[in-house]
């Protein structure tokens, strides 16, 4: 391989890591439906998500680093196709998630774009513990922020804790959804931060 091709490939890889920078600015589109007039980032979901899905592979006997990759990088390809609320779903044809990271890798390193389209297509795919808890790990953090936005004062909240709750599959996510409707982020506070 030439330098020409090495410096090709890290520009490659650069140029991925500077496209997941706009996670962090794009926002989960999904709470403008709900009333949210400043709702979360995708990084900021994709972030608590990893820590819930880590927290979850604890509790249920999974392997907590895997999961955080999977729910690390399940959101990523909204740099692309952004984020489509549910509801909208039902009048567009998107690429299938594996379509549009092998776009947004097909110039980064062939390790890299190996790695990250293989953590995708077992996120999309796969049938392990690790996916399962990774996919409860998302509804939950969806649960945990939905009642944020209700003691926020957004009413319309509710739908998505409801919804989002009824398709936890885990014990352990189960338990942690049916926790979270008793504390008030204010209870917290005064349990927790005194």
């Amino acid at each position: 391989m030439t330098d020409a091709d090495n410096t090709a490939m890290d520009e490659g890889t650069v140029g991925y890591l500077l496209e997941m920078g706009a996670l962090k600015r794009g926002k989960r589109s999904g709470w403008w439906i709900a009333g949210v007039k400043d709702p979360e980032t995708i990084a900021e979901h994709s972030w608590r998500t990893a820590v819930i899905g880590s927290v979850l592979a604890m509790m249920e006997g999974a392997d907590p680093a895997r999961v955080a990759l999977l729910c690390t990088f399940h959101d990523t390809q909204e740099t692309r196709v952004g984020d489509i609320p549910w509801i909208g779903r039902r009048y567009l044809t998107a690429a299938n998630n594996e379509a549009v990271t092998a776009d947004q890798v097909a110039d980064a390193h062939p390790k890299v774009a190996a790695g990250i389209q293989k953590i995708i297509e077992e996120y999309e795919n796969g049938e392990s513990l690790e996916v399962l808890v990774a996919h409860d790990a998302d509804r939950l953090e969806c649960t945990i922020q939905g009642l944020e936005y209700l003691q926020q004062g957004y009413p319309a909240a509710q739908e998505w804790v409801d919804s989002t709750r009824a398709k936890l599959k885990t014990p352990s996510a189960q338990a942690l959804a049916k926790a979270a409707l008793t504390m008030s982020i204010a209870e917290w506070q005064r349990t927790y931060l005194q």
